[in-house]
């Protein structure tokens, strides 16, 4: 079978056929710019495989390109990388990898095609297109990866035992990929993810928090974490997203199960928002309800306080994956903190108090609060879900009224009774106010701009009609 090759790629590839013809050393495109052309996804990454030296192959592709690209040179892992117009280019000789039990640092040596197909994580990554000139565009499928896409199947090219235990984040490589592209992850390959999970944990936080953010970013995340929490990896990663699962019943009173209301409510923010700090905290929204469960024979379970406590948990996440320690955590922390506020607010008469407390918490955050809590809403009844949107369509009213009441009464123009005071040197007095409201109204009507240097000259234009006299000017301001 031939690969698909457009006409803007067709002169790199007939360059790099070229100079893999003057080396001697074949040159092959490889792994996931294959896989996604054939699934008609955009790729910018393209993998080129050379049965020789891919460094040296790479230098002299870009000293045949005009303008001439810089060549990065990885040595230690035999690679180089060339930026071309808006692709980035990796050139890499062919190697066989063996690995030692305790590390995923691989001993390389170098290898033929098969050996370094023999390596990749699945089968459909595994495909290869010639850019030799026997055989130049033909698809090189060793292990039956074209029928595995056609399929939206997930394989290992070799035994599951091999591919994990080789590179451990190809297990979560392979949940993400089934997240991402809506794929099955083949029975024996799901089982080897299963049985080899605890050898994830030589695999740095910062890469496995890389693959998690990928599978948040996903339309349906809930794919992903079902499939990390049935292999067993979630406890090991996130054992405090683990611990929402399952249901006690207690005298015929159960609680929901909060591990699926959570992907749930996961799975609605996507529909609503691409904002990964805040799909961040659907996933964490309810992290402390374990900790804060209790039995109560006149009201049932109850998790009070569970929002404060889940949000002080927010920072030991965040360490454990190397995620940010800074406005990113604070702002998943405000979200986890104040995601039951809004749903109070929606049960009672809502006082302009009330409103304007929550306004002030959330501060510019407060759409966002509100894409969580109408998110939160999980529940199977038409008219309870029906009541509960009801409600929060009547918060959002009443936000906008109290929003607009209180603009103009909050609202501080830039002169300030102290600049006014000092400026004409003189004490308290309610010609302080006259001053002040007629720079306001100034600003209010247009006639000035609301800045501190325009609204200064007016000041003194109308301190000056009022028989005032300015001891200061704008600059005494600016030291």
């Amino acid at each position: 079978m031939l690969f698909s090759i457009e006409s803007h790629e067709r002169k790199l590839f007939d360059l790099v056929n070229q100079c893999a013809k003057e080396l001697g050393e074949p040159a092959y495109v490889v792994g996931g710019f294959v896989r996604d052309r054939l699934l008609g996804r955009v790729s910018k990454d393209i993998d080129i495989v050379c049965v020789g030296d891919g460094i040296r192959l790479a230098e002299m592709v870009a000293s045949k390109m005009y303008p001439r690209p810089k060549v990065a040179v990885y040595s230690r892992f035999g690679t180089a990388m060339i930026r071309h117009e808006d692709t980035e280019i990796e050139f890499v000789g062919a190697r066989k990898e063996s690995y030692r039990e305790d590390s995923r640092k691989p001993e390389v040596a170098a290898g033929t095609l098969e050996d370094d197909q023999n390596r990749r994580d699945f089968t459909i990554n595994a495909l290869a297109v010639s850019l030799n000139e026997a055989d130049f565009g033909q698809i090189i499928d060793s292990f039956g990866g074209l029928q595995h896409l056609e399929d939206k199947i997930l394989k290992t090219p070799l035994e599951p035992g091999s591919t994990f235990s080789d590179d451990p984040l190809r297990m979560m490589r392979a949940i993400r990929f089934a997240t991402q592209l809506n794929f099955t992850i083949e029975p024996g390959t799901l089982h080897g993810i299963a049985r080899y999970k605890s050898r994830i944990n030589i695999i740095s936080k910062e890469r496995i928090a890389t693959e998690l953010e990928k599978i948040l970013a996903t339309p349906k995340p809930s794919v992903g974490f079902n499939l990390l929490f049935d292999t067993g990896l979630l406890q090991l990663i996130m054992p405090e997203v683990a611990a929402l699962q399952g249901v006690e019943d207690r005298n015929g009173r159960a609680h929901k199960d909060n591990f699926y209301h959570t992907l749930e409510v996961l799975d609605n923010l996507c529909k609503r928002s691409n904002n990964i700090w805040l799909r961040w905290s659907a996933l964490l929204h309810d992290i402390a309800k374990p900790a804060t469960k209790r039995y109560d024979k006149e009201h049932g379970w109850t998790f009070h306080g569970h929002e404060w406590i889940g949000a002080n948990m927010v920072p030991k996440i965040f360490r454990n994956l190397r995620l940010p320690l800074d406005a990113k955590m604070e702002y998943v922390q405000k979200m986890v903190r104040l995601h039951l506020r809004p749903i109070s607010l929606t049960k009672e008469q809502v006082t302009a108090s009330a409103v304007r407390r929550l306004l002030f918490d959330a501060g510019p955050e407060i759409e966002d609060l509100m894409h969580l809590c109408e998110s939160d809403i999980t529940t199977k009844n038409p008219k309870k879900m029906q009541r509960y949107l009801e409600g929060y369509h009547y918060l959002k009213e009443r936000m906008a009224e109290v929003s607009a009441e209180d603009r103009l009464r909050l609202w501080q123009p830039p002169i300030t009774g102290e600049v006014i005071m000092e400026t004409f040197g003189i004490p308290p007095s309610k010609t302080v106010g006259l001053v002040k409201t007629a720079v306001r109204e100034a600003i209010l009507d247009g006639v000035i701009p609301n800045d501190f240097e325009a609204a200064f000259g007016f000041m003194v234009a109308e301190g000056k009609r009022m028989g005032l006299e300015s001891g200061k000017q704008f600059a005494d301001f600016l030291k």
